[in-house]
């Protein structure tokens, strides 16, 4: 149960998926009675995020545009959003700090910080690329490393994202998994249609949509894709094969997820996946890249396949497209195993993570009060 009037500072990145993990974490939080600022980096809100927002009981949004410690040469920015930050707390006064990046953990907050490990550069770059990062990453492993091992907590959204952090960036004590959830209510299978559906950043290259799109050339079936084309740096990325539907704020996609008979996402690298669950919660069937974390999700309930298989891809939604039993039977396991990963099993994790982070912190304080000399009032950090 999340405390009474617990007030709780939570960062976004606007660019992501991040951002409806934060949106639907904080307004779970609040309908509990939780008080939350959202402070938003990457890219001022969109008119759709804005509506997202809008009426959420108990909600403060603090918007920003600072780059994030992922983009190109962020680091005056990193340094000028820590100095936000630290007036947001000092404007909003939190018993408890959610960061959803790295750096701004290193700052000294005075309450409990808990670190969300959503993905990482470096574990990133050795999934697509198949190679050790290199060596222009060296800054960033070192804010990211410091972050780490400043936080209070760090939580994982699965074991294979908690195992990637730690092989980066050595062992971190204080570790935790907690899935992450939506609410399946939002989300029904409707009449499937012959149709495929991707979701996900075009040029993002763990995604792996562009070998969707090859396969999608000799599919009797179409394939529709929805996304963010335009990079951050600002460049487009562009697809052939496909049915391009741009980006998709959630209560236009959920239509699209309901009448979609397959969906395909056979990523190199996904920490969690929220479309993933959101495709399941629709009734879905699911061809998913054969990575660590899909597998601990989604293992029994979906079709697997080497993200760099070009030919098993296509024969794998060949076979899809072909096998109405089979597409069936996924379409039933995938809802099953989805109703594992509910936001009100995620919000309850959190709030039990923070009251017990709350209780270390006045036990310690309590430890501390202990032990201070009269004379002298002892010293804190």
């Amino acid at each position: 149960m999340v405390p009474n009037g617990l007030r709780i500072l939570m960062t976004s990145d606007t660019v992501g998926g991040v951002w409806t993990y934060s949106v639907d974490l904080a307004e779970s939080l609040s309908k509990a009675g939780a008080e939350v600022a959202l402070a938003t980096m990457g890219a001022p809100l969109s008119g759709p995020q804005w509506q997202q927002v809008r009426g959420i009981p108990r909600l403060q949004i603090f918007e920003s545009r600072y780059r994030l410690e992922w983009m190109d040469d962020p680091w005056d920015d990193v340094a000028a959003a820590g100095r936000w930050l630290k007036t947001v707390q000092q404007r909003f006064r939190p018993d408890i700090v959610h960061l959803n990046g790295y750096a701004h953990a290193s700052l000294d907050w005075q309450v409990p910080c808990i670190v969300v490990g959503h993905s990482c550069v470096l574990s990133w770059w050795q999934a697509v690329h198949g190679e050790p990062p290199p060596r222009r990453f060296e800054r960033y492993y070192r804010a990211v490393r410091h972050g780490l091992g400043s936080a209070d907590r760090v939580v994982a959204p699965t074991r294979a994202m908690r195992n990637a952090l730690q092989t980066h960036y050595g062992p971190l004590p204080g570790t935790c998994v907690i899935y992450n959830g939506h609410n399946p209510a939002l989300f029904r299978s409707g009449r499937k249609r012959h149709v495929a559906l991707s979701v996900g950043r075009l040029w993002d290259e763990a995604k792996n949509i562009d070998a969707i799109a090859k396969a999608a050339g000799k599919l009797d079936w179409p394939l529709r894709i929805a996304g963010e084309s335009r990079h951050p740096n600002g460049s487009n990325a562009r697809l052939q094969n496909v049915e391009l539907l741009g980006y998709l704020p959630p209560e236009r996609l959920r239509p699209v997820y309901s009448e979609s008979a397959i969906y395909a996402f056979p990523a190199r690298y996904e920490p969690f996946g929220l479309s993933v669950l959101e495709a399941a919660l629709s009734g879905c069937a699911l061809l998913l890249g054969d990575i660590a974390s899909q597998r601990e999700l989604w293992d029994g309930a979906a079709l697997f396949v080497r993200p760099d298989d070009q030919e098993a891809i296509q024969e794998r939604l060949f076979q899809l497209t072909r096998d109405g039993a089979l597409r069936s039977r996924l379409a039933t396991a995938s809802r099953k195993r989805a109703r594992r990963y509910s936001l009100e099993a995620t919000t309850a994790a959190y709030a039990n993570l923070y009251t017990e982070l709350l209780g270390s912190r006045s036990r310690e304080q309590t430890d501390l009060s202990a032990c201070e000399s009269p004379q002298t009032g002892g010293s804190r950090r």
